[in-house]
């Protein structure tokens, strides 16, 4: 690729909910001919290995935490990142600079508004995030994932169009495949994930739920779970003494392979997770934390149920007892599923990938 190619630059990090639709743009944006550079922080950079074709530059960034003392040490992390995130623009010249949101992302995009440059940012929530309202008044654009997203004021609203939440080109090829309905008296395949960092409370209800099924449900089964470390060996003893065929592990590669045979998904609602789900065309059981100030998993999970795509399930909510109720009804009824993964399809957006690039370029070239 030539040198004199439009340079785009990246700013994520974090987690793989903000460098996943990073790299899926990333790579759409390749494939058009521009040059594109990642702007992260130091827990970004460890899927530098996503982003080949794309280097990769680091500078500090940092929440503003509790007490005086959290803000001090967050505001200071970040005044040092944006002094980095300055330097590398002024030496790159890139004609447009694109935040996914998360503290991470604020570096390198206030810069750029500091120094003229146009930005965009995509927030992939149905709620806005902190980051991103801190700079969605200077963005030439707010690309959305959804259709309602709260917290934009009505000069964003204006500015903003619905892209969707770019996925993984893997991933994006199941919107074409059909639902592999399961059959009466036949398999049941639950894949079972909770984010980047697992979920303990899926590991402590979902087995004892599906081990309290009669005998005959349970040899049915096949489950497909994500664990964090710790909770290997208990998760493991419960389904083997139900007899229950079951594949753990803490972080599994092959996540479009496995999301293209599940007939149901039990997870949390992240936003990332929330668009596979939907372009796969998969049913499933949303458990949102709890933890977020502004119930952005909540709301993204409503989202899809609102459709009849999916089920949603508070914490508190959420034992083995209702578990197992659910899971039962499935059982009986396949034709249940069948039709929930229709309309959770209704709500992906394959093309999220390619409708970012279109905006990206219209302006990247000044076409407003």
């Amino acid at each position: 690729m030539s040198d004199k190619a439009p340079l785009i630059i990246l700013s994520a990090g974090g987690t793989g909910g903000h460098m996943t639709p990073a790299r899926a743009l990333g790579h759409d944006l390749l494939s058009r001919g521009y040059r594109v550079e990642v702007v992260t922080d130091t827990r970004g950079e460890k899927f530098s290995s996503l982003f080949e074709g794309m280097p990769m530059h680091v500078v500090k960034a940092g929440t503003l935490g509790a007490g005086i003392s959290g803000k001090i040490k967050g505001a200071s992390a970040l005044g040092l990142g944006i002094l980095k995130a300055v330097k590398i623009l002024r030496r790159m010249k890139p004609v447009l600079v694109v935040g996914f949101g998360g503290y991470p992302s604020i570096p390198a995009v206030y810069a750029a508004q500091k120094m003229g440059i146009p930005t965009i940012i995509h927030e992939a929530n149905a709620v806005i995030g902190r980051a991103n309202d801190m700079l969605a008044a200077k963005a030439e654009r707010i690309a959305l994932s959804m259709h309602e997203v709260a917290g934009l004021e009505q000069g964003e609203r204006i500015r903003s169009i619905i892209t969707g939440n770019p996925v993984r080109p893997e991933i994006a090829s199941l919107y074409t495949q059909p639902y592999p309905t399961p059959k009466p008296d036949g398999e049941l395949r639950i894949l079972i994930f909770g984010g980047s960092l697992g979920a303990k409370i899926l590991s402590d209800v979902v087995p004892k739920a599906l081990s309290m099924l009669d005998a005959d449900y349970r040899k049915r089964l096949r489950i497909i779970q994500q664990c964090r470390e710790e909770d290997l060996d208990g998760v493991r003893d419960a389904y083997e003494a139900a007899g229950i065929n079951a594949e753990l592990k803490t972080f599994f590669q092959d996540v479009p392979e496995q999301l293209g045979k599940a007939h149901l998904v039990i997870a949390r609602s992240g936003a990332s997770t929330v668009a596979e789900v939907t372009v796969a065309g998969r049913p499933a059981i949303f458990v949102p934390m709890e933890v977020h100030r502004d119930n952005q998993q909540k709301m993204n999970a409503d989202a899809v149920a609102d459709a009849g795509g999916a089920w949603v399930m508070a914490e508190g909510g959420f034992t083995p007892e209702t578990l197992l109720a659910r899971i039962e009804t499935f059982l009986h009824n396949p034709e249940v599923l069948f039709k929930a993964a229709e309309n959770a399809r209704s709500c992906g957006k394959p093309d999220a990938a390619r409708k970012l690039g279109n905006l990206v370029t219209a302006i990247a070239s000044g076409w407003g």
